[in-house]
């Protein structure tokens, strides 16, 4: 009996390692003509050599400023490998930056994305093909400069409040400006987008600023860990259940939120149809009551193929309104500041162009013509978002093969645009890592693939006027009460790719009260 058995248990590890090796042949097969196949269209693309297995995934994750060195190495095209199959291409060549960002075919945003999708779905960011284009068609009205007027008075009131804020801090000989902004952004962008005051800088700890900071630190997070990337393993880590309870907060209150206006606007056009048929009175302010209009409101309004947009539909857009015009602005503003603090003669002069307009007065009431007529702040503004590109590097996929010079790219390729790259090479800006505002007198707008802080071509950043003017009203505030200083000891930046670019080691500066 007992040699039966073992003959049967032999017999069965036998199968098994018959069964095995198949497996791994068949592996290997694969693997092979997959390697085979990425490689015959990389072969005309140089790239830093690669090692065994790990590609040049260590150096990647382990140097700061890395690429940036093989952009200048390989001449603004190259590729870099993420472990033993996967490979990038990395442009900051003008002439692929035109090929790719000015097609109409080349729209599709790369799988990185796709970690945004739990908390804003396929809203206009994330979204791809026909959904975008009628999106981006119904969107686009609400950033008109007759609408962006409406929210000149939510930047002046949250940038009030950031003043307040600031008070506490001056004479300290060092702050970090970063956490200050951040909140003062996210009040600024709750009340545009929703309608709504969460008071971010006056209660940092309610459950809707935590799970917003939540889930932009675990979007952050989940494409540098192994078993974050992947759907079938995130449920094992931590950021999974830090997701589903943080996307419980913000999804209850966006639905909340556009359920109660909904049924505003419901009665309000009940109560037009009954009582003021023939009036002649002002749509927008009989619709909810005041002239000024969330873009949750004109959501609310809008149609696509005749219908209205449904509860989800509002929600992604709102909640991608609120995720691209938070972050964003606060890293663009926060690096603002560390700039005017470290270029004095800069700051003289924006805070000269503040008196012309203001003289003495500290807090003037703000129209969107006095921000407009802000040219020098402007000028800043456009230097800082060179230097410092809120977005250094984002991706596109191509749907279609992608003919450039003597390379063909396939279809499914993902291809990094690198803002940073191009921003910072001497052959579009002369003296590329020196802050100067005046060289923006001379940009001639004949190489506008080179200054691309809002992407470009027809997928270019719908919201980059409203975050202009944001901007404009929160720093001219900052200088017309402050006069910012270098903190001390000297501080010097540690930028880091997060959701944004954002510094390491803080952004830090020194205030001192205007006389």
């Amino acid at each position: 009996m007992l040699s039966v058995f073992f003959q049967q248990v032999h017999g069965m590890e036998a199968l098994a390692l018959v069964v095995f090796a198949i497996t791994t042949l068949v592996f290997l097969i694969w693997f092979i003509r997959l390697v085979r196949k990425n490689n015959d269209y990389y072969t005309t693309i140089p790239g830093p050599r690669p090692l065994f297995f790990f590609g040049n995934v260590l150096e990647v994750g382990a140097t700061k400023g890395v690429l940036h060195k093989y952009s200048m190495q390989f001449n603004g095209l190259y590729k870099i490998h993420l472990g033993p199959v996967r490979k990038l291409i990395v442009a900051s060549d003008y002439k692929i930056l035109k090929c790719v960002l000015s097609s109409k075919k080349i729209l599709n945003k790369s799988e990185d994305y796709l970690y945004l999708r739990p908390w804003l779905g396929t809203g206009l960011l994330t979204s791809g093909g026909t959904k975008w284009k009628k999106h981006r068609k119904i969107i686009t009205p609400a950033f008109h400069f007759q609408i962006l007027k409406q929210f000149i008075e939510v930047f002046e009131s949250g940038g009030n409040r950031f003043i307040q804020k600031l008070q506490k801090e001056v004479g300290k000989k060092s702050i970090d400006i970063y956490p200050f902004v951040n909140l003062c952004t996210l009040d600024i962008i709750c009340e545009s987008a929703m309608g709504i005051s969460i008071n971010a800088q006056f209660d940092d700890n309610s459950d809707y600023v935590r799970s917003v900071k939540a889930m932009c630190k675990v979007t952050m997070e989940r494409p540098f860990h192994i078993l974050e990337m992947n759907d079938v393993t995130f449920p094992l880590t931590k950021n999974y259940y830090i997701q589903n309870k943080s996307l419980n907060i913000l999804h209850n209150q966006t639905n909340s939120v556009i359920s109660k206006r909904r049924q505003k606007l419901q009665n309000k056009t009940k109560a037009i149809t009954v009582t003021n048929a023939n009036s002649k009175a002002d749509n927008n302010e009989t619709l909810f009551g005041r002239k000024k209009k969330a873009f949750l409101d004109l959501l609310l309004q809008a149609t696509v193929d005749g219908r209205p947009l449904t509860q989800e539909e509002i929600r992604e857009e709102v909640d991608t309104f609120m995720f691209e015009g938070h972050d964003t602005t606060a890293s663009a503003i926060s690096f603002a500041f560390y700039c005017l603090a470290n270029n004095a003669d800069v700051q003289a002069n924006a805070y000269e162009e503040q008196i012309a307009l203001f003289g003495d007065n500290k807090n003037p009431s703000v129209t969107y013509s006095d921000l407009q007529n802000m040219k020098y702040l402007e000028l800043v503004i456009k230097e800082t978002l060179r230097l410092y590109p809120p977005v250094p590097i984002f991706a596109r996929k191509t749907s279609e093969p992608v003919q450039y010079e003597n390379i063909f790219i396939p279809e499914g390729v993902t291809i990094n645009i690198f803002a940073y790259g191009i921003h910072r090479d001497p052959k579009y800006f002369k003296d590329p890592e020196k802050f100067d505002p005046n060289r923006f007198e001379i940009v001639d707008g004949k190489l506008p693939y080179a200054y691309i802080p809002f992407s470009a071509g027809p997928r270019n950043c719908i919201g980059q006027k409203f975050a202009i003017l944001e901007m404009k009203s929160t720093i001219s505030k900052m200088l017309r009460n402050f006069e910012l200083q270098p903190a001390t000891p000297t501080h010097t930046i540690q930028l880091t790719a997060e959701s944004v670019l954002k510094s390491e080691n803080g952004v830090k500066i020194a205030l001192n009260s205007r006389n």
